[in-house]
C-alpha cells in the first residue's frame, strides 16, 4: 500500500483551521479604511496551521476558509483573493520543517525564519498575485488593487508577526522535545 498524502491528523487540522479562518474572517475583521480590505486575525491562524501541518494543509485551509467567507457575504466568491490566500498558506507551509514547531524547538531563530517567510509570502500573495488576478479576472483598476494588496499584505504581516508568533510559541510549548525523555533504570 502506498504512502498516504494526508494523515487523519492533518485532515482534521484542515477542517478546524478552515473553520476558524472562516469565523475570524467573517465576524472579527476590522475595516482598514481602504475599501474591501481589513485587519484580519484569521491570517495568524492560517500561517500557524500551515507552519505546523505543511503546504497542502496551508493551501486547503486558505482556499476553503476564504471561499466559505466569500460565499456567506452574498457577493459571490472573489477568486483572486481566494487564490492569494491559498498560495499564501502553501508558501508558509513549504518551510514548515524549518520552524520546528512540532518538534518543540520553535525558538528565536525559528521565529525569525517564520516571519521572514511570512513577510515574503504576504508580498507574493498580496502585492503580486491578488492584484494581478484582480486586473486579469475582474478588470479592476491597477491603482485600486495594488493599494488594496499593499494594505492587506502589510496588515497580514503585522498580525502574523505578533499573533502568529505567539501562537507558534504557545503551541511548541505543548510538544515534547525530541530526546528529552529518558528511560529510568
Amino acid at each position: 500500500m502506498g504512502k498516504k498524502i494526508l494523515s487523519v491528523k492533518t485532515v482534521v487540522a484542515i477542517g478546524i483551521g478552515a473553520a476558524i479562518l472562516f469565523v475570524l474572517m467573517r465576524f472579527v475583521a476590522i475595516p482598514s479604511g481602504v475599501p474591501n480590505t481589513s485587519l484580519n486575525l484569521g491570517m495568524a491562524i492560517l500561517a500557524s496551521f500551515a507552519a505546523v501541518f505543511g503546504p497542502l494543509a496551508g493551501l486547503l485551509i486558505g482556499f476553503i476558509g476564504h471561499t466559505l467567507t466569500d460565499l456567506t457575504w452574498g457577493y459571490g466568491v472573489w477568486w483572486s483573493w481566494v487564490i492569494a490566500d491559498a498560495v499564501f498558506g502553501l508558501l508558509i507551509g513549504l518551510f514548515w520543517k524549518l520552524y520546528k514547531i512540532e518538534e518543540g524547538d520553535f525558538g528565536l531563530k525559528q521565529c525569525v525564519i517564520f516571519n521572514v517567510v511570512q513577510i515574503l509570502a504576504n508580498a507574493i500573495a498580496w502585492v503580486g498575485i491578488a492584484p494581478a488576478l484582480d486586473i486579469l479576472i475582474y478588470a479592476e483598476p491597477a491603482d485600486k488593487v495594488f493599494l488594496q494588496g499593499l494594505v492587506a499584505g502589510g496588515l497580514n504581516a503585522a498580525v502574523i508577526l505578533v499573533l502568529g508568533s505567539l501562537i507558534a510559541f504557545a503551541y511548541t510549548k505543548t510538544r515534547t522535545k525530541a530526546g528529552s525523555l529518558k528511560a529510568e533504570d
